[in-house]
């Protein structure tokens, strides 16, 4: 059975917000606030700070890192050998879903590109998100119980739902409701057209019939050879 059809004006084109999306990938929720939609921007800031940080809690703050691929294997491609950051995602795959939380993960990024293996810790952030030495790393996988290996998992998550976040912010909510403007407008040129469609659909009026003449009376013919 064929659904009715609907008198809802449509939806103006969706319109994407290139500076939105940016937002929302330096802070979750950022664009959001930009836009408007300061509710939604509030919850996914809260949601997924809380599940990142509490991820890196879990696993003493030590979960979150880009290797030095100095001393590690390389890595094959196709034939070639990947480069620095690309082969240090490769054996730290974890990064490149943790990394899509924006600039909470930046430092571990920064720790990379400044990294030395003769300090302790970093020039600015000190062994926030710096690459674990040998011993602490065994440490943690030693005795986090579990864990460490669960924080990471939550940092990651988080990551990936930033991801749509992002989405959100860049191409509009999925369920959207007409501007007052556009509603009016377009309900007005509906109307119209309605009309108009209304009006050429109405029969014609049909003109009376033509009046129909009586038929003349049939006479016998007179007989004339005078027979009785």
């Amino acid at each position: 059975m064929a659904s009715s059809p609907t008198n809802d004006p449509p939806l103006p084109p969706i319109k994407l917000d290139v500076l939105a999306g940016g937002l929302s990938y330096l802070v979750p929720g950022l664009g959001q606030i930009y836009q408007g939609r300061v509710g939604k921007g509030l919850l996914f800031f809260g949601g997924l700070y809380l599940l990142f940080f509490y991820g890196m809690w879990m696993g003493n703050w030590r979960n979150v890192w880009l290797p030095d691929t100095e001393d590690l294997p390389d890595v094959q491609f196709l034939g070639t050998s990947m480069p620095g950051p690309a082969k240090a995602i490769s054996h730290r795959w974890q990064f490149l879903g943790q990394v899509w939380i924006g600039a909470a993960a930046w430092p571990g990024v920064y720790q990379y590109a400044v990294f030395d293996k003769t300090k302790d810790v970093g020039p600015v952030f000190g062994k926030f998100q710096r690459m674990p030495d040998e011993r602490e790393l065994n440490d943690l996988q030693r005795n986090g119980n579990k864990r460490w290996d669960l924080g990471w998992v939550y940092t990651v998550i988080a990551g990936v739902l930033n991801l749509l976040v992002i989405y959100d912010a860049f191409a509009g909510p999925m369920f959207r409701e007409p501007p007052p403007d556009w509603a009016s407008h377009h309900g007005e040129a509906a109307a119209a057209h309605e009309g108009e469609t209304v009006a050429a659909q109405v029969a014609p009026p049909v003109p009376p019939a033509p009046p129909v003449a009586a038929p003349a009376p049939v006479t016998a013919p007179a007989n004339e050879g005078g027979a009785p």
